[in-house]
């Protein structure tokens, strides 16, 4: 009897710890990495995104990273892959769109993600000109579009007030912010005006705004062959204001791509340009008054002002690495989480949280209908420059596919940064740029056709 009862015990146990085990394995999670490149407080809601998706449903959980700046986390990626722990999705930011796009197995593309897991992801109601940036000529959706931006202008009404400014108004030309620059410098204002991202403020959206091509093939949308035209008579001019103007003590360099992006929340600068998503931190940190507005432009050039381009980032799902291909339960939930970003409703509060654009017409009318830009007049800004000359883009506003372009830009800001220390003039940089530019260029179309 006692051995019955030892067996009988044993048997139990053994039973409840495979049942635990059964338990175990249906409530397990399938992990996905999300690696990121946004620093706070917008990296912040992206993490809380991503938890909230997590707590949304028992399946998936999604572990979204902070892996650096843009340039770094696309470095990263690429690391990864090669030593087979690529992420399964990373941000990327727009300029990276051509180098993805030829990275042949390290991606899956978003319609073929679509189509393999049924889901459902919801772009079909994206807005058509952030769409577009990031599909194949033929429309297939290669990566999600999600933080998508715009560069405008920010000033502080403080500053406007004390220099006999009208505070409530932005000049609307670069003959007016010169002019609006001299009087700041006048009364007193230390840093009239700064910038952040200066290659893609002051070259490729005013390029766009102009209607003046960055480069040819339809700023490389028609083929890798594309040369860059960036050595223009728009560009130099411009190029060659904003140096006199730092000689003047009315403009400051503040460094390369986001290094500039606190230079006004902190109160240094009384004028910037700068993302549509540096919003966010705006409203946290700024002790003052301040407005928003559309780029300027320069009067001068017939039919400009146009829409500008998006900026910001989009999503890219990564397969593991050379030898590594996602499971289709993987696949699944990232194609979940893809959908849950899309929901009109998710779209929205991301969009009224952060200043990025709302990238489907969906997100826009709900925050319309919710009265968040009565309340927050501002908070449209970049939506109604994208619309600028009717909303129609044209071949030199529609975006850049340039392969290799973040390297590009590195170029064109150590030319425009010799040219702000005075060693060489506006024209010289943009020379020296579309040069150098144009072997970068060169090389990633031999590798392309290579691969």
């Amino acid at each position: 009897m006692r051995r019955r009862s030892i067996a009988a015990g044993a048997l139990a146990l053994a039973t409840t710890a495979k049942l635990g085990t059964l338990s175990a394995q249906a409530q397990a999670r399938t992990e996905i990495q999300f690696w990121h490149g946004l620093t706070q407080p917008l990296g912040g809601l992206l993490e809380q995104l991503a938890a909230d998706f997590s707590a949304s449903q028992p399946r998936y959980t999604v572990n979204a990273t902070f892996r650096g700046a843009y340039p770094e986390t696309m470095v990263a990626a690429i690391a990864a892959f090669r030593a087979g722990t690529a992420p399964h999705i990373v941000q990327m930011f727009e300029v990276g769109t051509g180098t993805m796009i030829a990275a042949g197995r390290a991606i899956k593309p978003v319609h073929e993600l679509a189509t393999e897991t049924g889901v459902d992801i919801g772009t079909n109601d994206y807005l058509a000109a952030i769409k577009g940036y990031y599909s194949l000529p033929d429309g297939r959706l290669m990566s999600l579009p999600f933080n998508s931006s715009t560069a405008i202008s920010y000033w502080n009404k403080d500053a406007f007030r004390r220099a006999g400014l009208d505070p409530e108004r932005f000049p609307a030309t670069w003959p007016e912010v010169m002019e609006a620059g001299r009087k700041l410098k006048a009364a007193g204002i230390a840093t009239p005006i700064s910038t952040s991202w200066p290659t893609w403020v002051h070259v490729e959206q005013l390029s766009a705004m102009h209607n003046v091509p960055l480069a040819t093939k339809s700023n490389g949308f028609e083929g890798t062959d594309a040369e860059l035209r960036i050595n223009n008579p728009l560009v130099v001019k411009h190029l060659g204001n904003l140096v006199q103007l730092q000689k003047d003590g009315i403009f400051r360099y503040a460094g390369r791509d986001s290094a500039g992006d606190g230079v006004f929340p902190s109160g240094e600068a009384a004028i910037s340009f700068a993302s549509s998503g540096t919003r966010a931190r705006i409203v946290r940190e700024a002790q003052f008054g301040w407005g928003s507005a559309s780029l300027p432009y320069y009067p001068d050039v017939s039919g400009a002002p146009i829409n500008s381009i998006i900026g910001g980032a989009s999503l890219w799902v990564m397969q593991g690495g050379p030898n590594r291909q996602r499971s289709a339960e993987e696949l699944k939930a990232v194609a979940e989480f893809f959908r849950y970003v899309s929901q009109r409703d998710i779209a929205a509060k991301w969009h009224q949280d952060t200043g990025y654009l709302p990238v489907s017409n969906g997100a826009y009318e709900a925050t319309r209908a919710a009265g968040y830009y009565d309340r927050n007049p501002y908070a449209d800004v970049a939506v109604k420059q994208m619309l600028l000359g009717g909303g129609n883009t044209t071949p030199n506003s529609k975006g850049i596919r340039l392969g290799g372009f973040a390297e590009i830009r590195n170029i064109m800001q150590e030319e425009i940064e010799k040219a702000f220390q005075g060693q060489q003039t506006a024209e010289q940089a943009m020379a020296n740029s579309q040069t150098r530019g144009n072997v970068v260029l060169r090389n990633f179309e031999r590798t392309n056709r290579a691969g």
